[in-house]
């Protein structure tokens, strides 16, 4: 497992605490995680933009070292305005936003919801303005359904749901996108039976169904984008990628072949030379 030079550091937010990774100086640049990951899937990147930047990498509420407060709404657009209360705990009224997965998902809302307060966006292998292809449609939809019925977000929560992702992620780890330290420090919270009622209670609110309006809304992002895509994913296809890319003025499209969905893990100087790229764009 590389680690960053960074400092990690705490704040509570809505209630719950926040564990995060902070590097560097200079103008905020803030990295949001995907599923099922933390900070550390920043971590081949955190140093070397931390040359430029001041660098902040959350755990985002839920996952990794983060609290995990059944309290907290998992709603789309709950955790949409959970990102500007973030940057307001930071003291922080603009960022330059990346987000990866999940991450980038919630940072597309955030980007047509509050453009004042993003300098620039980049985006990686995510769901975006679109969802995932059969069968992650099924079965994030079918956790959704599972999640939102009492007696089965219980049975839900008995499963060992942490096995069954290690299962599922075990070909990247034979990939080289993690060792098994890493998937345990993403997974491990899994192995108990609180962590396992938490996840149970995010998918309660996770809607695997398109967003309409982050469709309508690309045409209206005025910020310098970037679109970084790992072209061998079968969750979010290159096609979401270069339909960003299209669609968003400007925008630059950076395709990485080969690549599957980690892919800042899986080719790191690749994404951190884009990255630092990007972070150079004027418009």
């Amino acid at each position: 497992m590389t680690v960053d030079s960074g400092t990690t550091r705490e704040l509570t937010l809505d209630g719950c605490r926040l564990r995060y990774r902070e590097a560097g100086r200079g103008e905020p640049l803030l990295l949001l995680h995907g599923y099922p990951q933390s900070h550390l899937t920043w971590r081949h990147q955190i140093g070397s933009l931390a040359a430029r930047r001041r660098v902040i990498a959350p755990d985002w509420p839920g996952w990794g070292a983060s609290g995990r407060s059944r309290a907290l709404g998992c709603e789309y657009d709950v955790e949409v305005a959970r990102l500007g209360r973030l940057l307001d705990a930071l003291g922080l009224d603009r960022v330059d936003l990346a987000g990866h997965d999940y991450g980038g998902f919630l940072g597309l809302g955030f980007v047509l919801g509050h453009p004042e307060r993003i300098g620039r966006f980049a985006i990686l292998n995510s769901r975006a303005h679109r969802t995932f292809p059969a069968p992650y449609y099924q079965l994030f939809g079918l956790l959704g359904i599972l999640g939102r019925r009492p007696v089965l977000r219980e049975l839900l929560a008995r499963l060992p749901i942490g096995g069954m992702n290690r299962i599922a992620l075990a070909r990247y780890v034979r990939k080289d996108c993690f060792d098994h330290a890493t998937l345990g420090h993403y997974l491990g919270w899994l192995d108990t039976r609180e962590g396992r009622r938490w996840f149970a209670h995010y998918f309660a609110g996770y809607d695997v169904r398109p967003r309409p309006e982050l469709d309508a809304g690309l045409s209206s992002i005025r910020c310098p984008t970037t679109v970084i895509w790992g072209d061998q994913d079968p969750a979010t296809p290159f096609a979401i990628g270069e339909d960003l890319a299209r669609r968003i003025p400007g925008a630059t499209l950076v395709r990485i072949r080969g690549a599957d969905h980690y892919v800042m893990e899986e080719r790191p100087d690749e994404v951190t030379a884009a990255l630092t790229t990007w972070l150079g764009e004027t418009r």
